[in-house]
C-alpha cells in the first residue's frame, strides 16, 4: 500500500525535519554533479520536501515515487522537478548521474528480495562518477524500538496516532490512524497500515559492489547524525 491522501498530507505537514537534516549533507556529496550538469534522480519523493532542496540547489531533479498523493504534493510544494510516478522494484530506472532516496524508501518494498532488486537496478542507472546516496533501517531499528508505546504527534490541523508491532527481527510494523480538519471545522479520519523490511546493512556494500559500485555505511551523509537504527548508504560509481 502507498501513503493516501490524508497520512501524504500529514507526512507532508508534520515530518519535514528528517529531509531538513540530510539535505547538507547530500547536496555536499552531489556538489561535482552539479558542476558537471548531471541528473540526479530521486527514488521516494514524497511530497517534494528533499527534492525542494535539490532544485534550490541548482540540480536537474527527477523526482519520482509509488505513491498519487505524494506525487500530487510534490508537482505543488517542488516546482522545477521533473516529478513522475515510479513503482520499485520493477519499473526501468532512467540513466542519471545520482540516486538519492531519504525516508528509508526502499524498506517500504514487500522484502529483502525486492529491496536487493531495487538495489541493483540503481546502481545498474548510475553513470560512471555517478553517486548513490541513501537511508535503510539497520537490524538495530527493531532493537532500538522494543516494546515501544504509541506514538501521537499533532499540528493545528492535523493528528497521528502510531501503534508499533515487530513481528521478527526484519519486520517494523507501523498501524497508523491520522485526523484532519475539513473545511468546515469537523474532522476525519483515516487508517493504513504499512510494514517495513528490516536489513542487515552491513552486507549491503557487497550486494552493490556486484554492480560496480563502490560504497559504504555511514551514520551519516554529512555531519548530521541520523536517528537510531537508520544508516546512510554512500557509493559511487567509478569513471
Amino acid at each position: 500500500m502507498y501513503y493516501r491522501d490524508d497520512l501524504a498530507l500529514v507526512h507532508h505537514l508534520g515530518f519535514g525535519f528528517h529531509a531538513d537534516m540530510c539535505a547538507p549533507g547530500i547536496l555536499a556529496l552531489l556538489e561535482p554533479v552539479r558542476r558537471r550538469g548531471g541528473v540526479v534522480l530521486e527514488l521516494g519523493c514524497g511530497s517534494g520536501l528533499l527534492t525542494r532542496y535539490l532544485v534550490e540547489g541548482g540540480h536537474q531533479v527527477i523526482a519520482t515515487d509509488a505513491s498519487p498523493a505524494m506525487l500530487e504534493l510534490a508537482r505543488k510544494h517542488a516546482s522545477g522537478a521533473d516529478v513522475r510516478q515510479i513503482v520499485l522494484p520493477d519499473d526501468p530506472l532512467p540513466p542519471v548521474d545520482a540516486i538519492v532516496s531519504v525516508g528509508h524508501v526502499l524498506c517500504y518494498l514487500a522484502d529483502e528480495a525486492a529491496v536487493d532488486r531495487a538495489m541493483t537496478a540503481a546502481a545498474r542507472a548510475l553513470r560512471p562518477g555517478g553517486v548513490l546516496a541513501f537511508d535503510l533501517c539497520d537490524l538495530e531499528w527493531n532493537r532500538a524500538r522494543a516494546g515501544a508505546p504509541p506514538g501521537v504527534w499533532r499540528g493545528d490541523d492535523w493528528l497521528i496516532v502510531t501503534e508499533f508491532s515487530q513481528p521478527s527481527e526484519s519486520r517494523f510494523v507501523r498501524d497508523m490512524t491520522t485526523f484532519l480538519r475539513n473545511p468546515d471545522g469537523t474532522w476525519r479520519r483515516d487508517e493504513e497500515h504499512h510494514e517495513n523490511v528490516i536489513l542487515d546493512t552491513s552486507r549491503v556494500p557487497g550486494h552493490l559492489a556486484a554492480s560496480g559500485i563502490e560504497a559504504s555505511i555511514r551514520t551519516g551523509f554529512g555531519d548530521e547524525q541520523l536517528i537510531a537504527g537508520l544508516v546512510a548508504v554512500v557509493g559511487r560509481r567509478p569513471e
